[in-house]
């Protein structure tokens, strides 16, 4: 399987994946990785695909989960190249995660992931936040977003320039940030990120920027500009109620759209429930459940009961299965996507 075949075949409606899709899909990918990637080469004698891939999607990832076939955090962050295909001929790049909360992590995409996680993207955007109805060649999409260089930049460079628009990437080294925000607050933050603020204010000054991508922390550089900004997108540390509340005072004419972001897979779409936020993979490429242990065994939680992310990332180039420190909320599907998602994940800083 490769990704020409996924896009032309599988792929052309991101939100009509149904389970058996999914179903299908995992077990060639467990079947390709088992084959010819370092890690899963070495336990092909212990997992039989066949036992596995029994039942419903629901029943096969805690049957997953349960094979003990999982990557440590530890063993990940010291042994990436056991993940990689041998003699896999893509583009691959890899790529770290932000190390806002820990020590950086290593993982690699291809290239064509980029367009699978962009039809993704945009689906649900325009789906439920209707941007193609904002952006077109009439009003052009004039974006600054702020992170990490990496998978970051290069998905909000491919996203901004979809809709027809510009984009200013203000970079961030973000080792560390999360625990200077948590431990003295905004104003702390902003003295570390001198440059990005001072570069922040430039940008506002010369031009009309409508769109936004940054975290909360730093959203109050856009205030003197409020009524110019027309999207903001949002991800990180302190999304909850009470910002968005704060967002939709401030921003009275901007949309608001939460997202989740991880260096294996990208961002994932949110959707805000109340006062929860929910957020729904990019299935069939990241398949996500809390689970629940209990007598030794894991077991996906009953809709609004929080458990432990469980993880499995698959794609033609990568296959990982772990266990997140981070829980969350499982929560049912919410249109336009038909399958269970996640809500208000919480890790500690």
């Amino acid at each position: 399987m490769d990704y020409e075949y996924i896009l032309d075949k599988i792929y052309q409606k991101p939100l009509n994946i149904d389970e058996k899709d999914c179903i299908e899909y995992l077990r060639e990918i467990f079947e390709f990785h088992l084959n010819n990637t370092p890690y899963w080469r070495d336990k092909r004698d212990t997992i039989d695909l066949d036992e596995l891939f029994q039942g419903n999607l629901k029943e096969i990832f805690e049957r997953i989960f349960n094979a003990g076939i999982g990557v440590s955090e530890d063993y990940l962050r010291n042994n990436w190249l056991d993940f990689v295909p041998e003699g896999y001929t893509g583009m691959i790049r890899f790529y770290q995660s932000s190390g806002t909360t820990r020590e950086r992590a290593i993982g690699h995409w291809d290239r064509p992931y980029s367009s699978v996680l962009l039809r993704y993207l945009r689906e649900s955007l325009n789906k439920i936040y209707k941007l193609d109805d904002i952006y077109n060649d009439s009003h052009q999409m004039r974006a600054l977003a702020h992170g990490p260089y990496g998978w970051y930049q290069d998905e909000i460079s491919e996203l901004v320039w979809s809709y027809g628009g510009i984009l200013y990437f203000i970079g961030i080294e973000t080792d560390g940030l999360k625990k200077i925000y948590a431990e003295y607050g905004t104003e702390a933050l902003l003295r570390a990120l001198k440059p990005l603020v001072r570069y922040t204010q430039r940008v506002l000054e010369k031009d009309r920027i409508n769109t936004v991508r940054s975290a909360p922390p730093l959203m109050s550089l856009f205030e003197k500009h409020a009524e110019n900004i027309e999207t903001i997108m949002i991800s990180g540390v302190g999304i909850n109620h009470e910002l968005f509340s704060y967002l939709r005072e401030t921003f009275e004419n901007a949309i608001l759209i939460p997202f989740y972001g991880y260096y294996g897979f990208g961002d994932l779409i949110g959707i805000q429930k109340g006062d929860s936020f929910w957020y729904y993979p990019n299935f069939p490429f990241t398949v996500i459940f809390p689970l629940k242990s209990s007598d030794g065994k894991y077991k996906i939680s009953a809709y609004h009961e929080r458990g432990q992310l469980g993880v499995v990332i698959a794609r033609p180039e990568l296959l990982i299965i772990k266990m997140e420190d981070e829980t969350a909320l499982r929560v049912p599907p919410e249109k336009p996507f038909r399958w269970d998602g996640f809500g208000d994940p919480f890790r500690g800083v």
